[in-house]
């Protein structure tokens, strides 16, 4: 009987192979059973992430070369410009250079205040207290991912400025005020990272540290952080990209001035402030229109810099 019963059953199977197989296109789409299904969505969606990006690049270059192009603005100068005067009625000029370098002391300076921390807090959670560390860890660094912007740049408008104003002078909103509040919204992207970079760290390397006589901190120090370093630093270039598009929380707190700062303690503008501050005040076509989109050329130029550093990090990664 089970013989007879397989054998009945052969036939059946290869009937039904052969249906699906005579199905049309649009019958195997819609079986729930069909891998086409399947395979069309997941190349349309790749596809999409692809027309997105292009589109994205294509529109902004069209329009950040207006400037150049039509408004016939001369380019170096305006990358070197220090003067950014767009509303003068004689002689208006357009020197992004202050709002360039504002952006680059603001990632900068953020990211050598969250690197410490995030860089101990890693540690902390991968190799100090791997269970009860995390379970309390995880969950306020998923807090401070979840809190919005402008949360940041209010905390940072009541506590950060008036701490510097009284204690450095000056008015307060100045380029470290908008340094530290990107550096703390930066920190949990690189702890996180960080984190998961030394838990990738094979035991194996740990175990031939502790055979040879090697502490904790020194298997910690000497062994796990360098194994983890090109991980590391993909993290902290990530914390970078994140703080280099930031524009609301440190709007708040910067001073937006269009002058070049002379220290830290200055107030300056970045190239997201200055986008977001004068974009609502302009018209389509017009000459300030077309230096703000120059201008947000430049920072998407810049972002595309820190995502090539990032894949060369992940390539010498993989080669060792």
């Amino acid at each position: 009987m089970k013989v007879g019963s397989l054998n009945d059953a052969a036939p059946a199977s290869e009937g039904k192979s052969k249906l699906i197989n005579e199905k049309s296109f649009f019958g195997r789409f819609t079986d729930r059973a069909s891998e086409s299904r399947g395979k069309v969505i997941i190349y349309s969606s790749a596809l999409l992430m692809i027309v997105a990006v292009v589109a994205i690049t294509l529109f902004l270059t069209i329009q950040g070369l207006r400037s150049f192009v039509v408004d016939h603005l001369n380019f170096w100068t305006f990358i070197t410009g220090t003067e950014w005067y767009p509303d003068r009625t004689k002689n208006p000029t357009f020197g992004a250079f202050p709002f360039i370098f504002g952006s680059l002391a603001v990632t900068f300076l953020a990211a050598l205040i969250a690197t410490p921390i995030a860089i101990g807090t890693a540690v902390f959670m991968a190799e100090i207290a791997k269970k009860w560390g995390t379970k309390v860890m995880q969950p306020v660094i998923e807090i401070l991912v979840g809190i919005p912007s402008v949360v940041y740049g209010l905390i940072g408008l009541s506590i950060v400025v008036p701490f510097l104003r009284q204690h450095f002078g000056g008015t307060g909103f100045n380029l470290i005020a908008g340094a530290f509040v990107v550096g703390i919204m930066i920190l949990p992207t690189v702890a996180s990272i960080a984190a998961d970079s030394l838990r990738a760290v094979p035991d194996s390397l740990r175990q031939a540290s502790f055979a040879i006589g090697g502490t904790k901190w020194q298997t910690i120090w000497r062994v796990v952080i360098p194994a983890a370093g090109s991980s590391l630093l993909t993290a902290i270039i990530l914390g970078m990209s994140r703080a280099f598009g930031e524009a609301l929380a440190v709007q708040m707190v910067i001073g937006n001035a269009r002058d070049l700062p002379k220290s830290i303690l200055d107030p300056s503008a970045t190239l997201t402030t200055i986008i977001t501050l004068s974009m609502g005040h302009t018209t389509t076509g017009s000459l300030l229109n077309d230096a703000l989109w120059s201008l947000g050329l430049i920072l998407l130029l810049i972002s595309y810099v820190f995502i090539v550093i990032i894949r060369f990090l992940g390539k010498r990664g993989e080669s060792r």
